[in-house]
């Protein structure tokens, strides 16, 4: 963990519904020594263990791909609050923000595809005198 902290990296910090990803983007240096080297860390466990469905995990590598720096990046997130597909939609942010961190020029590429934009639908408040948010009781008439 100490070599890992001495290495460069660009942060994103993403967000969705109420999970929020800490993401960093460390360059692959091609060496196994150096840390997470081309995999996915997300809460210290490996992608494809802590996000167990396929489309999850593609999720959170397509603003890599739309920028085609797969294999240049390892990704590690660090991911609190939410539900697993939120925070999926979460780390996908974060990692879309870190990457516009890094080059600046690839803002217009993942801005097209809808990576940045932070999706802000979140669960509505309830209100009193009322079951749900706009769930009413039951009218009886009689």
């Amino acid at each position: 963990m100490v070599q890992e902290a001495q290495r460069q990296y660009h942060y994103g910090t993403g967000k969705r519904k109420t999970a929020i990803a800490k993401v960093r983007l460390y360059p692959n240096s091609g060496s196994a020594d150096t840390g997470p080297g081309t995999q996915s860390l997300v809460n210290g466990k490996p992608l494809a263990e802590y996000f167990s469905w396929l489309t999850w995990q593609a999720k959170v590598h397509e603003p890599l791909k739309v920028t085609d720096s797969l294999d240049t990046f390892s990704v590690v997130a660090k991911v609190q609050g939410g539900g697993i597909s939120g925070q999926c939609d979460a780390v996908r942010h974060g990692v879309a923000k870190a990457l516009v961190a890094y080059d600046g020029s690839l803002k217009s590429v993942l801005r097209k595809n809808g990576y940045l934009t932070r999706d802000a639908r979140i669960k509505e408040s309830k209100k009193y005198g009322l079951k749900r948010a706009r769930r009413a009781p039951q009218y009886t008439k009689r």
